[in-house]
């Protein structure tokens, strides 16, 4: 960003000082929500424990079988070729009998009806995709078990998507779409028949739960309003959004590694942790990145790192760089936080090579081991070769919205 592109005072009053279409938005966005508080929105798994709630009939949420029913027969009324069950079977048939597992050998949700001999493999699909072959196997993996048994079951499956994707081709007829649209015209249906005694506290969490899937889905009105109205704030006040995007945003990643390295750091800071010292390079809300000043010594220090061509514009500028990198499960919750170092792209190729072979001697001298590169790191044209990279050097994460550090 130049100088010019910087906003001025002026700019930064007429954004945020009593702009009646800002606070509208931000009202909206404050919404209380416990699920988004719980930043639990896009985790399939939490949709999954929601829905397994609202499927099982003897469950709290007080519609006995009716939602199950709603549910399979809309998915049963896609079904390209009649087959039993129908949906009509579906929406008379009762249902009060109906079991449900979550997550029984990775199947996300498995329904079943003894008294009506049906069997239903659904699987849930909120933001991530399906994988090659994966519907075709837990469906066959459940027909197989109940053969074992010895339970005689008609099997369906359904594919539940947020957004319109077909199921693998590979399982012909064997499964239905249905779409999180759907669950919430069932439940906005469900919550205005009079003849269901839902009680207050519940139907206060499925308004919560249906403002999710609304927003998720693109169903919300209100939403569709405030993102108009957004666009329309930008375009007013470019300058001063975008000078806040670069130089404010920070995510729980970032404040996590603030708290242990410090804040408003500037390359080239230096840092004392338990009694090391490292040198600041860069971060971004899922990387940081940082020299051990020991190793910034032998390179030349702070005078000399203009001599390293080829790394002018890679990372700290120096032939190294370690970094941490957090890489969250797809429920969004846990995650998994590696430490790499890596040797950058010096032009000087046997400058990189004496560098490479250095540290294998450096870490053998220490009592830590054989550093594995790759076999072609040493080799002409190599640039960039990892050293620590194994899943060795790396920690769980339980819960990746927690700031606490160990």
């Amino acid at each position: 960003m130049t100088a010019h592109d910087l906003p001025d005072l002026e700019a930064f009053e007429d954004c945020f000082v009593n702009n009646a279409d800002l606070e509208r938005v931000s009202g909206y966005l404050n919404r209380f929500n416990p699920i988004r508080v719980m930043r639990m929105e896009h985790m399939e798994i939490r949709h999954s424990a929601i829905l397994a709630w609202l499927l099982d009939p003897v469950e709290t949420h007080g519609f006995d079988d009716r939602f199950l029913r709603a549910f399979l027969s809309q998915a049963l009324r896609r079904q390209s070729v009649r087959r039993e069950p129908s949906a009509l079977d579906v929406a008379q048939a009762d249902l009060r009998d109906a079991e449900i597992r979550r997550e029984k050998h990775n199947i996300d949700l498995f329904v079943t009806s003894p008294g009506n001999g049906w069997a239903f493999v659904i699987e849930n699909k909120f933001h991530s995709k399906q994988h090659n072959g994966q519907l075709k196997r837990y469906l066959d993996h459940a027909k197989g078990e109940a053969e074992d048994a010895g339970l005689t079951l008609k099997h369906r499956g359904i594919f539940l998507t947020l957004h319109e994707e077909d199921p693998d081709e590979n399982v012909g007829d064997d499964y239905v779409s249905l779409r999180y649209e759907d669950i919430c015209n069932i439940l906005d249906a469900l919550m205005a028949d009079g003849g269901v005694k839902v009680a207050p506290e519940v139907r206060q969490f499925i308004s919560h739960y249906l403002e999710i899937i609304k927003d998720a889905a693109g169903m919300n009105e209100e939403q569709m309003k405030m993102e108009i109205l957004a666009k329309q704030l930008y375009r007013k006040h470019k300058k001063v959004l975008n000078f806040i995007m670069e130089h404010g945003a920070v995510t729980e990643f970032t404040m996590a590694a603030e708290s242990l390295f410090g804040s408003d750091l500037e390359y080239g800071d230096e840092v004392e942790i338990d009694g090391a010292q490292y040198m600041y390079s860069w971060n971004s809300d899922h990387q940081y990145s940082f020299i051990p000043v020991s190793w910034r010594k032998p390179l030349g220090g702070k005078d000399k790192i203009d001599i390293w061509e080829g790394c002018e514009s890679w990372w700290a500028r120096y032939p190294l760089i370690c970094w941490f990198e957090l890489y969250e499960d797809a429920d969004g919750m846990k995650g998994r936080l590696r430490l790499f170092a890596e040797v950058g792209p010096l032009s000087n190729f046997e400058h990189r090579k004496k560098l490479i072979k250095g540290i294998k001697r450096a870490a053998d001298r220490a009592g830590l081991g054989e550093v594995q590169f790759r076999a072609d790191a040493e080799r002409e044209g190599a640039r960039y070769s990892k050293f620590l990279k194994s899943t060795a050097n790396s920690i769980l994460i339980s819960d990746v919205s927690d700031l606490e550090v160990e």
